[in-house]
């Protein structure tokens, strides 16, 4: 019974793909993320401590967050469920519950559930969780490629401490490669140190990508030595890691945004390419550039909400992928633009007045004076033609008489602005 049990284990390793007969153990065998598995770790620090908590992993795909969950486990001593919040249901949530509440009354420890995508989590699933995580009655390890603070519902970030984890460095990555060939007894076979490398470049600090291309290419090659040309084609293109409902669909567009802003039109146009070779909707890319031709732009140059509306209509007509022509041309312009959001920091500032107000009052001089009986009340009284006296109608209060009125609007000295800013003093003079 005993062989037998064993030989259907082998066979079960031997299923499995390299990445997972290569995950670590322990903490020691963990590459990267030394700010929270080194020396001075806090995960270090939390295995010593009799209180694990809840926890919650942020970082790309890749990067050790179900390894790191499992080696917390078995270095904890802890009884492990993993499953995965978008299907999990309340029935299984309520049985790991129980499970570890009896194991406490017995005098063990609580157990660790470990939640892949915890930003999937319905709100159904965490009202049966919540309590019993803050009581400790088990503890919640949450994993998430997204950001956690704008995905994750605010009750469980404020139960459980968020650790982020980096992307794997290529060094990192050679270490993980050369471990699996001088250690897995499957592979059966050699790798040059230029196709290690390729390996560790190309997979983007994804060490699951890079391992599985490092299986494949060991298949290709039959017991022979993986040269560079068998590795490229099993880790294939470089990825794009992109999801147009997740946080790095803001990231990207907001690093163009504030490269035009800056007016750096090289790294406008890296960020460009960049969102359209992650496969962004052209027309989002033109709704954003739109509003910074107002917001950034502005007066300086008013040719820069032209050229947006003119692009984005251009885009909607041809679209992709002559019109990556016309989004570099619109970047171009608008990074090379002078710059000035003092038309956008005016009514920003006068909505902000008029929020601040108890209420508005039209002056009467302003009022129209056509209906019935308005006359009578003075409405329209006083007020100057602009055609008639251009210089007397400049000096009416047409806010709030009586009072100083508010200057919202101070122009710059960049470019088209800087001719406004002399209008405006020749009307003060």
């Amino acid at each position: 019974m005993h062989l037998w049990s064993d030989d259907v284990q082998q066979r079960l390793d031997g299923a499995r793909p390299l990445p997972a007969r290569m995950r670590p153990t322990c903490l020691d065998e963990v590459v990267g993320q030394q700010h929270l598995v080194g020396p001075t770790g806090l995960l270090r620090g939390l295995i010593a401590s009799p209180h694990l908590g809840s926890l919650i992993l942020w970082g790309p795909p890749g990067t050790g967050k179900t390894t790191i969950a499992e080696v917390l486990a078995r270095e904890c001593e802890r009884p492990f469920t993993a499953a995965n919040a978008a299907t999990i249901g309340v029935k299984q949530i309520r049985e790991v519950l129980e499970g570890s509440r009896r194991r406490i009354a017995d005098g063990g420890p609580p157990g660790i559930l470990f939640l892949d995508e915890i930003h999937r989590f319905s709100k159904s699933q965490q009202d049966v969780l919540l309590g019993d995580v803050e009581r400790g009655i088990v503890s919640l390890i949450g994993a998430s490629t997204e950001n956690p603070y704008y995905t994750v519902n605010d009750a469980l970030i404020s139960r459980a401490t968020v650790l982020q984890l980096h992307t794997l460095e290529p060094p990192d990555i050679e270490v993980l490669l050369r471990r699996a060939v001088d250690t897995d007894e499957l592979l059966r076979c050699d790798i040059s140190t230029e196709a290690i490398e390729m390996l560790a470049d190309r997979c983007e600090g994804d060490a699951r990508r890079a391992l599985a291309a490092l299986e494949l290419a060991s298949h290709l090659v039959a017991d022979d030595t993986i040269t560079t040309d068998v590795a490229e084609q099993a880790i294939g293109a470089r990825g794009r890691r992109f999801d147009r409902q997740g946080d790095q669909h803001y990231d990207l567009a907001s690093a163009l945004i504030k490269c035009v802003r800056a007016s750096d039109v090289n790294a406008s146009i890296h960020w460009l390419a960049v969102l359209l070779e992650a496969g962004e909707d052209p027309r989002f890319i033109c709704r954003r550039l739109a509003i910074l031709a107002s917001e950034d732009v502005g007066l300086a140059s008013p040719q820069a909400v032209q050229m947006a509306a003119a692009a984005w209509d251009i885009v909607e007509r041809i679209g992709l992928p002559e019109a990556e022509l016309t989004l570099s041309e619109l970047v171009v312009y608008l990074a090379t633009c002078p710059k000035s959001n003092a038309s956008a920091t005016a009514i920003w500032n006068a909505r902000a007045a008029v929020r601040a107000l108890p209420g508005v009052e039209v002056p009467l001089h302003l009022r129209s004076g056509q209906t019935r009986g308005a006359k009578e009340l003075g409405y329209g009284k006083d007020y100057i033609y602009a055609h008639d006296d251009a210089e007397a109608a400049a000096a009416m209060n047409n806010i709030n008489p009586g009072s100083e009125p508010p200057k919202y609007y101070t122009p710059t000295d960049h470019g088209f602005e800087a001719t406004i800013k002399e209008r405006l003093k020749e009307d003060d003079a």
